[in-house]
């Protein structure tokens, strides 16, 4: 059985899709990112997304602007099993 790897930053955090409280897929970020350099505004972005989750121009914006979703991976680790009890 192949286990699930996660990517973590240089501290070892989760990031991008494998963080707990992510919406959106690493695929979907560049989709936005791809989205905007064609040159649609963040509100009109926002307006195309329509897969179940709300996307506000506002997060377009700081996904556009790094502020959220810019980090790299450092490494990539295997997803922990849940104890259970």
């Amino acid at each position: 059985m192949k286990r699930k790897h996660v990517a973590v930053n240089a501290a070892g955090y989760r990031i991008g899709e494998g963080h707990h409280r992510a919406k959106l897929s690493d695929e979907d970020v560049l989709t936005i990112l791809e989205l905007r350099d064609e040159g649609l505004s963040y509100a009109a972005i926002a307006a195309k997304w329509d897969d179940g989750v709300t996307l506000s121009k506002s997060t377009v914006r700081d996904i556009c602007q790094g502020r959220i979703r810019a980090q790299l991976a450092d490494s990539y680790v295997p997803l922990a099993k849940r104890a259970s009890g």
